[in-house]
């Protein structure tokens, strides 16, 4: 069952959320196969907004560091999936952060996935409760995920 959450003024583009299917490799270490779960309806940007654009993303150190981070907010909590589980912040990834019309926002322009979605990481994923103790929001900060070939 896939679930697609309407647009609105609060939460203006969707992305894509996948969480795993975890399994064991011959040694006994985690493997995960991520499958999409659903598209959810958020409001996405920069840390610190628009102005931190004139922040550098790619940290010249003895490697170069992509340091991408997002922050925004979403009408649920990104940690349910649509068969209602639970499942902890490394088990979640989204995806495809793009417009109402399905124009992508954050896409990859090199490597494997070039033209792509940029895959993210949730960071945090905090509640917002409003003056009526209800939860209006999910905040959320994604991390551009160092492997961006999850999937492929």
């Amino acid at each position: 069952m896939v679930i697609c959450e309407d647009t609105d003024f609060m939460f203006p583009m969707k992305a894509d959320v996948y969480y795993p299917i975890i399994s064991q490799g011959d040694y006994g270490q985690p493997k995960k196969d991520w499958v999409f779960d659903k598209t959810i309806a958020c409001n996405v940007g920069p840390i610190g907004g628009p102005a931190s654009a004139s922040s550098e993303n790619v940290k010249a150190e003895s490697f170069l560091q992509v340091q991408n981070k997002l922050e925004g907010r979403t009408k649920n909590d990104p940690r349910i999936s649509t068969q209602k589980e639970k499942n902890a912040i490394t088990n979640v990834l989204i995806t495809n952060v793009r417009h109402a019309d399905d124009e992508l926002i954050y896409k990859e322009t090199a490597g494997v996935r070039s033209g792509h979605g940029t895959i993210y990481e949730l960071a945090t994923v905090e509640p917002f409760v409003g003056a009526f103790r209800s939860t209006e929001y999910y905040k959320m900060i994604l991390r551009r995920a160092e492997n961006q070939t999850v999937g492929d």
